[in-house]
């Protein structure tokens, strides 16, 4: 059975692999037995992320590029390339929100600002279906796993967020349509999937969840009563999900979405 979950042997790389989220997913990969190398245009994010991974010193890789921009993706391709011959897994876990795509509390729709929503759809609409394109190429040479990164706010309707919702929602059918595409066109050997995570404590949300000294804000009180686990998520809960996605585990599973979630997507609030 621990074969089946082994990923000996494996590459994966990781966009938005340098935040909380993104660095316990590749230590989950790392954990398994893969390699990983991690993309972010920022050098120092990238250099802190790589400290905080275990493994040998060749069991990651720091690549340079912008998720939003085909060129530098197309390098940092090359790059994978030569440093490692092959790509067989790749996650899409980068994404953000912006304030101007946010509706707040003493704000209404009308106060949307297209700038900041067009913004957020390239981050992380664009920002998932560029790298797609430009390493799921890698992918269709000896077969693989896509896994996306989407959210609670794609399938719910979640105050606030609607730039972000509306993006994950379209990461989610994505995620659908591309699964179809290449499971037809590459007799199954690429399967795509996504996760898409409750409620964790992130830099980005930080502030709307929890106060100064540690207790919840109006908004964490509310999304804890939701859950029925009744607390956020830890990132190192995220692990065995992706390990399973990528895994020959899950080798007849593709399409889906999988929440990882407390319960929250289950409960009506009654």
């Amino acid at each position: 059975m621990s074969n089946l979950f082994d990923l000996s042997g494996k590459n994966a790389l990781l966009t938005g692999g340098t935040g909380a989220l993104g660095t316990a997913m590749a230590q989950g990969l790392i954990n398994a037995g893969a390699r990983v190398a991690l993309l972010s245009r920022n050098p120092e994010n990238l250099t802190a992320a790589a400290a905080k991974l275990g493994g040998d010193a060749g069991a990651v890789i720091l690549l340079r590029g912008d998720v939003t921009d085909a060129a530098s993706l197309e390098s940092a391709r090359e790059e994978l390339r030569q440093k490692w011959g092959k790509l067989d897994i790749l996650v899409n876990a980068a994404g953000g929100n912006r304030p101007g795509a946010t509706i707040g509390p003493d704000q209404t729709f009308f106060d949307l600002k297209m700038e900041d929503f067009a913004g957020v759809s390239k981050l992380n609409l664009d920002g998932t279906v560029i790298p797609s394109l430009i390493f799921g190429q890698l992918l269709t040479e000896n077969g693989g796993s896509i896994v996306n990164i989407s959210s609670m706010a794609a399938d719910r309707a979640i105050t606030r967020v609607v730039g972000y919702s509306a993006a994950k929602a379209a990461i989610d059918n994505f995620t659908k349509w591309l699964a179809v595409e290449l499971a037809k066109k590459y007799e199954g050997r690429v399967r795509v999937n996504a996760i898409a995570p409750g409620f964790f404590i992130g830099e980005q949300n930080r502030r709307l969840l929890l106060n100064e000294d540690g207790t919840l804000t109006d908004r964490g009180n509310t999304i804890i009563r939701n859950t029925p686990m009744n607390r956020f998520g830890e990132a190192e809960e995220l692990m065995s999900t992706l390990v399973w996605l990528c895994a020959d585990a899950s080798r007849f599973v593709t399409g889906i979405v999988v929440p990882v979630d407390g319960g929250f997507s289950a409960f009506s609030g009654v």
